[in-house]
């Protein structure tokens, strides 16, 4: 493991301040994740150029969000002996091809909102939305790209090929779901629900911020190896609490899944999979000293299964 160079922010939250409830902890450093990449992802926005399109990418991004890919790759980097400075542009990355995601997203769902307010393709269109997705899109690999500069050629070409590997899975991904729908598919058993899971959701939201934060940590591509397991499984138990969440809104009526007993057998799912999480990261942060950072990823997940929104 390489040794923490210098300049490095040694902890997320001062010590004084962490005696609280269990939840305040993560919550506010993940606020303070949020916050050093949101600035960030801002400032490398173009000004200018022709209307309709830079102005646009930052919509989504100045309405808030989790933040939680970018702050896993930061966390990760730091919990491994990197510092923020060198993990801070590929956190900038994940979070431009998450947004570039959603945009898409929101297009193919039909969704009505998003972050507090309309769509943005119920805003400015459909053209206008798909086109402001590819810039966002060609802005996060720029960012990729940009770590060469960083982090020297070789680990920069790891991080480009780990990038290619995300996108592949993210689309195939998209692309069965999309298939069920198109399809009407209605005989699917839970493990094809998980493989979808795990291309759609997994590798991109934890697998990739992980492996690319680890990698910007220490340059050794064989070790990222020892976090796929972990997210995996904490990316189906994500999306399984985020179908969960859709499905019980105050605005929906499911009696037939509540009849049937699927909502509970999601929920559970959704708890022995975030189990099984904490297991494998547990397993894959063996060695690693206690830290702030190293504490954040495991309160994750948690997070995740608790979470209302």
């Amino acid at each position: 493991m390489a040794a923490r160079p210098s300049g490095v922010v040694a902890d997320p939250l001062p010590r004084g301040r962490q005696r609280c409830r269990p939840e305040a902890f993560f919550e506010r450093a993940l606020a303070r994740y949020r916050t050093l990449t949101t600035r960030a992802l801002l400032d490398f926005i173009p000004r200018g150029g022709p209307p309709y399109l830079y102005e646009l990418v930052s919509s989504y991004p100045r309405r808030g969000g989790k933040g939680l890919r970018a702050a896993l790759c930061l966390a990760t980097c730091g919990a491994l002996g990197g510092s923020e400075q060198q993990s801070l542009n590929s956190a900038v990355a994940i979070e431009l091809f998450h947004n570039a995601f959603l945009l898409h997203d929101d297009v193919q769902d039909g969704s009505l909102a998003r972050r507090g307010g309309a769509t943005l393709y119920r805003e400015h269109g459909v053209g206008i939305a798909v086109n402001v997705g590819n810039a966002t899109s060609l802005l996060a690999l720029q960012r990729v790209v940009h770590n060469r500069s960083i982090l020297g050629p070789e680990t920069s070409w790891h991080l480009v090929r780990e990038t290619e590997r995300m996108m592949r899975h993210s689309l195939e991904g998209q692309a069965i779901e999309l298939g069920w729908i198109r399809d009407n598919v209605c005989r699917l058993e839970p493990r094809d629900y998980l493989h979808m899971c795990l291309k759609k959701t997994a590798w991109y939201s934890f697998i990739y911020p992980l492996r690319a934060g680890a990698l910007v940590a220490d340059g050794a591509l064989e070790d990222t190896n020892r976090f796929c397991r972990f997210g995996w499984y904490v990316g189906a138990a994500f999306q399984v609490r985020d179908d969960v969440l859709n499905l019980t809104g105050k605005y929906a009526r499911y009696d037939l899944m509540e009849r049937y007993g699927s909502i509970n057998f999601a929920r559970g799912a959704a708890r022995q999979l975030a189990g099984a999480a904490l297991i494998e990261a547990l397993t894959a942060f063996r060695g690693v000293p206690d830290s702030e950072y190293k504490r954040f990823i495991l309160e994750m997940v948690l997070y995740v299964v608790r979470r209302d929104r």
